[in-house]
């Protein structure tokens, strides 16, 4: 158990920042499973605003640091490829 004020301070907050984190992160799965569906389906206007929807929101995953910067590029890479692969 913390003892000093700073680190229960600490744990504190690291518990708010990881629940926001949390629902950041599932929030942009939904968003990349919604285009992969979109993808699968094989409507292309629909995979194309559902990417475009996605694209976004993967931006702020990184500048949030939820996920590594490579990362979001390979999977806005695929699913570019795969809206493309439709046409």
């Amino acid at each position: 158990m913390a003892n000093s004020p700073s680190a229960r301070k600490r744990i504190r907050t690291n518990e708010a920042r990881s629940e926001i984190n949390n629902a950041r992160r599932t929030r942009i799965r939904t968003f990349i499973k919604a285009a992969e569906n979109a993808i699968a389906s094989g409507d292309k206007d629909a995979a194309s605003a559902a990417v475009k929807a996605a694209m976004p929101e993967m931006q702020r995953g990184v500048t949030k640091g939820i996920f590594h910067k490579n990362t979001v590029a390979r999977k806005l890479s695929r699913l570019t490829a795969g809206v493309k692969k439709l046409a």
